[in-house]
């Protein structure tokens, strides 16, 4: 798959770039996606919530009154559930929501996106960006030239780069992140994917290799 290559105005720069097909154009599963995202987004979550059981409440231990010879029903102590203030049945307690996924069935789920992304014209590679210093100005103008200012834009970047990530982080549609550490839930969130020129070619040096 030939991508063309532009540069920070927008316009060609006469080269392109092959994205494998093995990577950019197989059929996308979308249940492998959808099993992707999920197991991210549970891993995000933090899991600390939690409730007092009747051994936790605070009150006193002894029982109420005797059981028989009342008229009334028969009570506990005071942290019964059943009182104002007492513990809670079968509340929450702190646990993990990750749950594992398999290398191959994450991989499949990323290649999925990425090929979905390549189906929808929603890849952009442009030439490597340097900045002398973080300017966000200049990189909301370099997004405006891409024609992607208004869209949600994920910059794959080969490897961190301190200005370009601070250039960005104050434009609410835009992020970032290097190509070691993406994942099928960025890419499903972004709109389109700019991808830089040397990033784009590791993923034909990864599939060579």
């Amino acid at each position: 798959m030939q991508v063309e290559v532009l540069n920070k105005q927008g316009q060609a720069t006469g080269r392109t770039v092959e994205l494998p097909n093995e990577i950019f154009g197989i059929e996308p599963n979308d249940h492998v996606i959808y099993l992707a995202v999920k197991q991210y987004l549970a891993a995000q979550r933090q899991g600390t919530h939690k409730v007092k059981t009747r051994a936790e409440v605070k009150g006193a231990s002894r029982k109420l009154h005797k059981q028989k010879g009342t008229g009334g029903a028969r009570k506990g102590n005071i942290r019964n559930p059943l009182y104002k203030g007492g513990g809670t049945i079968f509340g929450p307690k702190p646990h993990s929501y990750d749950f594992k996924l398999n290398k191959k069935v994450k991989d499949l789920a990323k290649m999925s996106a990425l090929s979905y992304k390549a189906k929808e014209n929603a890849l952009v590679v442009v030439e490597d960006i340097q900045m002398e210093t973080p300017k966000t100005k200049a990189f909301a103008e370099v997004l405006s030239n891409l024609k992607v200012a208004d869209k949600k834009a994920l910059l794959v970047l080969p490897e961190y780069n301190d200005n370009l990530y601070l250039s960005l982080r104050n434009i609410p549609s835009a992020a970032s992140t290097v190509l070691a550490d993406i994942n099928t839930y960025d890419i499903v969130n972004a709109d389109v994917l700019v991808i830089t020129e040397n990033a784009a070619k590791i993923f034909t040096e990864e599939e060579a290799a």
